[in-house]
């Protein structure tokens, strides 16, 4: 019996593996990411040459299966959205990885977002601002209308003005404004864009542990980089409130 192409099912059944864990979780948006990669996968088995015919119809329908259970998510998501009822809900464990800017965030970043605002009062300390400035270039990379950043934080004695005064001026040279506002009452974190979607991270942005060196696996890569415990709230509206100007 020719194989067709084994590679292609075997990655296609962990994704879409890990698509079924996260569609039981209720982590909706992102079981839809993994349900589109998956498929996509599952078509490039179902389109390799020397597939038998018994073979070729199983994978079909599997491959119909996941589509439709992809398009009824797809469906649930949007409803939800418009009836602004949509909650998501994520928790990271303490040491976990993979839960990198890119993948907590990557899938509500798109074209509709132009402004992102920011509440977290410790943007404050060296490492803090790099996770800002690591936010940014997701946002300039997957945000191609992104006009501006809006940040409400705690002010703290030092350098901190010098490095997000650093970070606005780069950040103007891609088009986009950085606006800075302290509080001393802030205690909310939370990051809401302009497209609808509002993400809490109970512990803001600095949820990762400092990595074990400079030369260790986790230090560029955050993917890589163990976390602190904490959870994510992911909502929807359609009127998101705005951080008064």
């Amino acid at each position: 019996m020719m194989a067709g192409d084994p590679v292609a099912e075997k990655a296609a059944a962990s994704v879409l593996k890990r698509a079924v864990e996260l569609d039981k979780a209720k982590r909706f948006t992102e079981s839809l990411v993994c349900y589109q990669e998956g498929l996509q996968l599952l078509m490039e088995a179902l389109k390799a040459k020397g597939q038998e015919d018994g073979r070729r119809a199983e994978l079909r329908k599997r491959v119909v299966d996941y589509m439709d259970r992809a398009e009824f998510l797809k469906k649930h998501v949007e409803n939800e959205k418009e009836a602004g009822k949509y909650h998501e809900k994520i928790e990271i464990t303490a040491n976990s990885v993979g839960y990198s800017y890119q993948k907590v965030l990557g899938r509500f970043l798109d074209e509709h977002v132009t402004r992102v605002e920011i509440e977290d009062p410790y943007i404050r300390s060296i490492h803090q601002v790099y996770n800002l400035l690591r936010l940014s270039e997701l946002l300039v990379s997957n945000c191609r209308n992104l006009k501006s950043i809006f940040l409400l934080t705690g002010r703290e004695p030092g350098n901190q003005q010098e490095m997000l005064d650093e970070l606005k001026q780069s950040l103007a040279k891609h088009k986009v404004v950085l606006t800075v506002e302290y509080s001393t009452t802030l205690h909310d974190r939370e990051i809401r864009l302009d497209n609808g979607w509002v993400i809490k991270i109970g512990r803001g942005l600095d949820y990762f542990r400092p990595p074990e060196g400079k030369f260790s696996l986790g230090y560029c890569d955050f993917d890589l980089r163990q976390c602190h415990a904490t959870t994510i709230d992911i909502f929807h509206s359609s009127t998101v409130r705005s951080i008064p100007k």
